[in-house]
């Protein structure tokens, strides 16, 4: 074979900095749609995974509720009419009436269908002054419960 002399090429240094410069842009590239896909595959807010387990290291937010007084609560309430409390069982829906003492035959109904969470067993010679029932009602509507169990007779009726 015979002996050549070396091949030079001129700017070989400029086209060493360009495609440097382009794999930059493609490597960029390349992670800008790599996270794009992630995001799209990745869960949605409020779609849980199969199984009712969330898809863990992926925040998902809590619907927000709607006002702090519409969670509902326990309220105790003590019923004039013994008897009556003696009808009611854990699950049915009641109706809360006040009943002032001032000779008015007027009274309010201070909760609309409140569910009985519990009805407790009387405690002796406590039945002269009512029984007792609890009631799962939204927190405004316990304290209207609670505020009129100083002032009037509470009774209910079934619904």
């Amino acid at each position: 074979m015979p002996h050549f002399a070396p091949v030079r090429v001129r700017g070989g240094r400029h086209r060493l900095h360009r495609l440097l410069r382009h794999r930059r842009r493609a490597v960029a590239a390349g992670l800008a749609v790599t996270a794009a896909a992630l995001v799209a595959a990745g869960p949605h807010p409020g779609a849980d995974a199969p199984g009712g387990q969330r898809a863990r290291g992926h925040p998902v937010t809590e619907p927000v509720r709607e006002r702090h007084g519409a969670q509902p609560v326990s309220a105790p309430v003590r019923i004039s009419d013994a008897a009556t409390v003696r009808l009611l069982r854990p699950g049915d829906r009641v109706d809360v009436i006040a009943a002032t003492d001032g000779g008015s035959d007027e009274a309010t109904v201070l909760a609309r269908g409140a569910r009985v969470t519990k009805v407790p067993e009387p405690v002796d010679g406590a039945a002269a002054g009512g029984a007792l029932v609890v009631v799962s009602v939204p927190r405004a509507t316990a304290h209207r419960l609670a505020g009129a169990a100083a002032t009037a007779r509470l009774a209910v009726t079934l619904c």
